[in-house]
């Protein structure tokens, strides 16, 4: 109640302050950015924001500054009511976060650099129950904001422009070009409850090339140290934290002894990072209206996440030689019927998994005028090549064994390099547009250009022990099987024509070819109208197709997840393991988009605009949900659910561990088609008030609705009806991954925000809401059957505030918090486990544990300090 009060004291204070101007509003950004020309969205020259055909948002270099975590991601979430970023990742995902427009998945909205195509990430997020399963595109970390002079978000569907991944939109992050000055800055901060230390520093510098070219450059460094959330483990401990009886006694001995017990289970919580990022932009003109440009990035991360604690009884063996095998006893725990019984790890152990990425891209071009023809010919290259390795663990069979030959105590492996993955873009772009005087309005102009575009994906084994029976603990090294180079090559054309054919009416036509070797042909178009009745208002609309390619990672990614209750085999689609589950290919993503609006400006100072929309998407590409091959129940008694999907995982060359509950696979599949309907409002508004200071007001609105209007049948093969263990699986997509689709996403974010600046001082507050969210889950995950529970997230308001001064003209410090009254996701409840005791309902083995769905993430509140000079 007390939080709810606060959340509702913020609100006033911006309502209150409001009604002092004619009104507040705005897109969350500077709001003297709607006057700047834009490139994004238009192949015509001279377009501000304010004037856009399609609707577009700005984002400033004070905007994006104004947030606690120095995060790219961060900064756009805050900014931005259509931009959702991640707040929790599951394994590897926690290692790259993503974030996603229009509540659509993140591969689905495409990010450019200064108008060029960023390459994606390698590190394919796999686990189910997130709407940002299967993503795999740009990774904004790599980016540091230090570069950025602002960024263009279009918001409307744009693959006719622009290729695929357009569907929800473009994120264009426009370079800093200056040839001089620049600025140093420094933060720090952390969490309420004392965890999640962050530290961040950055340096930006322009310099002259010559009397004709320029250099821009950013260095930045990103630390930030593990955070907590949760109870004891429902394995081991009561509700009350107590030590469970009945336990294996040297589990029993050893438990209490594992680093922070009862709470020794660290899984849900923020990973360990160091990222540094470097940045360059340049350009020489060469004369003749021609200049030559090269930006480029290199980028490097280390990071873990920690997974769920084993128990001690995990890994243990027996002494032996090799004429003579240890052998455990069959009778007697924790004893051996030939040798000495060997436990090496008495108080159990955390594993982590750890990533260790390096991240590069280059682009050159030539661009110039001649005859009043604009052209522009470039070409990009990226890489991201991930190192992948689980520390801290151990391989619960290869141990056994090797101590069985040893008449000595072992100490096991701890650390395994389980391989690693890289993917690749080179993307070369001929742009050619000319202006023709036509009789009309204004000159009709012509923009056309081809691209041939080249990527990779790949995976490489890692050493054996990681992969050896159901190799090292929490994740499985990648084995022969998944090892693969993979790659694809596609050709495209477009055309654009622009013209007022009268004054006042805006029309934009753009069509796009494109030839992709593994799939073939696809054809898309796009029309565009704005009419401005007058310079207060203007009406503007939308009617688009589009598509989206499947990315390499979706078809081909391979491995295995295991958890101490369960293994799942993650197939790729295009391959004969998919095959014999039933699966087919992996085919593109279809769209239309349709979306119609008004702007207005009915005052000096202030913008209004709004746009409703609806993105309907055939053969969308989704996560199976966890595809049911058997089930063990606390006696060992087998259940076989599918032996189509025990076949499937026996053809991929997998073993699974013993000792597991539930076994199956997961894959990615054109599995539904969705309709997502909604409407964006945004407006901003500036205010003087004399000696009182100048206000900037900004608002904005964000509604998104994602219905599913078909759902593909599950092959005949997978299907199975158990009523006896609660098994219900007759559908491709289970209750949890519909719920996860259509709720796990905020239908309503709205953003308001007030940027008060009186002489040296300067205050930033910023309210954010979200609407309510929900998932349906249960034990074995599927959202039905044994512990099913409608997980719920209501209406929360997070509150952020930013001080600033001015100690000198060139030195800046501020304080702030972002969540400044400490709001928390809910936890999840407890259920009956069918064995006498109770467990969190999502089936996951911490009591307490956050919601991790939730859109305004699960650490609570974050206070940092930040110093900037400019020089």
């Amino acid at each position: 109640m007390k939080r709810l009060m606060y959340s509702a004291g913020a609100m006033a204070l911006l309502v209150s302050a409001g009604m002092a101007s004619p009104v507040f509003a705005a897109a969350a950004t500077d709001s003297s950015n709607v006057e700047e020309v834009i490139v994004t969205g238009t192949r015509t020259t001279g377009v501000k924001a304010i004037d856009s055909a399609a609707p577009i948002e700005m984002v400033g270099s004070t905007a994006l500054t104004k947030v606690g975590q120095p995060d790219l991601i961060d900064a756009l979430s805050q900014n931005l009511p259509s931009f959702n970023a991640q707040g929790y990742g599951a394994d590897t995902a926690a290692l790259t976060l993503s974030a996603a427009l229009r509540g659509l998945n993140p591969d689905d909205t495409l990010v450019l650099v200064d108008g060029k195509r960023r390459h994606p990430t390698a590190n394919l997020q796999v686990d189910g129950g997130s709407p940002f399963q299967g993503s795999a595109t740009a990774d904004l970390s790599f980016i540091p904001v230090g570069a950025i002079d602002h960024i263009e978000v279009l918001q409307d569907g744009a693959a006719a422009q622009y290729g695929s991944d357009a569907i929800a939109g473009v994120v264009n992050i426009i370079l800093k070009n200056a040839n001089h000055g620049g600025a140093i800055e420094a933060s720090g901060g952390q969490y309420y409850q004392g965890d999640g230390d962050t530290g961040e520093w950055s340096i930006n510098k322009g310099f002259d090339l010559g009397p004709q070219g320029f250099m821009n450059v950013t260095a930045e460094e990103h630390y930030h140290d593990f955070s907590r959330q949760g109870g004891a483990d429902q394995r081991f401990s009561n509700t009350n934290g107590t030590l469970k009886s009945g336990l294996d006694p040297l589990d029993a001995a050893g438990i209490p002894n594992a680093p922070g017990y009862p709470d020794m289970n660290n899984i849900y919580g923020d990973t360990h990072y160091n990222i540094y990022k470097l940045f360059y932009n340049a350009g020489y003109n060469l004369g003749d209206n021609i200049q030559l440009y090269s930006f480029g990035s290199y980028g490097h991360r280390d990071a873990s996440a920690f997974e769920n604690y084993r128990k001690p009884s995990k890994i243990e063996g027996c002494t032996g030689t090799p004429a003579n095998p240890g052998v455990f006893s069959t009778t007697t725990p924790d004893a051996c019927s030939s040798g000495t019984f060997v436990a090496p790890l008495p108080a159990g152990f955390s594993p982590r998994e750890a990533i260790n990425e390096d991240d590069y891209s280059f682009t050159a071009g030539v661009k110039g005028v001649n005859y009043d023809w604009n052209w522009d010919l470039s070409t990009t290259y990226g890489r991201d090549y991930d190192r992948v390795s689980t520390i801290n663990s151990a391989n619960a069979q290869l141990f056994p064994l090797l101590q069985s030959v040893s008449p000595t105590p072992l100490a096991p492996q701890r650390n395994f390099a389980d391989g690693s993955y890289f993917s690749t873009e080179w993307t070369s772009n001929l742009d050619i547009s000319r202006n023709f005087n036509v009789g009309l309005a204004s000159p009709l102009n012509v923009a056309f250009g081809g691209e041939a575009r080249r990527d990779t994906f790949g995976i490489g084994a890692g050493e054996p022990a990681s992969y050896f029976g159901a190799g090292a603990q929490s994740f499985t090294g990648y084995g022969p099987t998944d090892a693969a180079d993979h790659s694809r090559t596609s050709y495209a054309g477009y055309i654009d024509l622009a013209v007022n054919p009268i004054t006042g009416l805006h029309l934009d036509l753009a069509g796009r070819f494109e030839h992709f070797e593994d799939f073939g042909d696809t054809e898309v178009g796009k029309f565009t109208a704005r009419y401005d009745f007058n310079p207060m208002i203007a009406i503007r609309g939308t009617i688009s197709s589009g598509f989206r390619a499947p990315t390499l990672q979706e078809e081909y990614y391979s491995g295995t997840n295991v958890s101490p209750a369960f293994a799942q085999v993650q197939l790729p689609p295009n391959s004969p393991a998919a095959a014999v589950a039933g699966f087919s290919k992996l085919r593109p993503e279809q769209s239309d988009n349709y979306s119609i609006g008004f702007v207005a400006h009915p005052i000096d100072k202030l913008q209004i605009s709004l746009d409703a929309y609806e993105i309907d998407i055939r053969d969308r590409i989704v996560g199976s949900g966890f595809l049911l091959g058997e089930e063990i129940n606390g006696a060992g008694t087998e259940t076989i659910i599918s032996q189509a999907v025990l076949n499937a995982i026996s053809a991929h060359g997998n073993v699974l561990d013993s000792g597991l509950s539930y076994a199956g696979i997961q894959l990615f599949t054109n599995g539904v088609n969705t309709k997502t309907q909604g409407a964006e409002l945004t407006a901003n508004y500036s205010s003087d008030f004399g000696e009182w200071g100048h206000v900037d007001w900004t608002a904005g609105l964000n509604y998104n609705q994602t219905t599913i209007t078909k759902i593909v049948a599950l092959p005949a093969v997978d299907t199975a009806v158990i009523p006896s263990l609660g098994i219900d699986q007759v559908n491709l997509l289970s209750p949890n991954a519909i719920s996860t689709l259509t709720k796990a996403t905020p239908r309503e974010k709205v953003i308001l925000g007030a940027y008060w600046t009186l002489d040296k001082w300067s205050v930033n507050l910023r309210e954010t809401i979200y609407g309510p969210t929900s998932q349906l889950t249960s034990i074995d995950g599927s959202g039905t059957g044994n512990g099913a529970t409608n997980l719920q997230i209501g209406t929360t308001g997070i509150t952020d505030l930013d001080i600033g001064y001015k100690i000198t003209k060139n030195l800046r410090i501020d304080m702030g918090a972002n969540n400044l009254f400490d709001i928390r996701p809910p936890t999840v409840p407890n259920v009956p486990n069918g064995s006498g005791g109770v467990q969190p309902a999502d089936g996951n083995n911490v009591y307490g544990e956050p919601a991790q769905f939730s859109p305004f993430g699960i650490n609570g509140g974050y206070y940092y300090g930040r110093v900037t000079f400019t020089f």
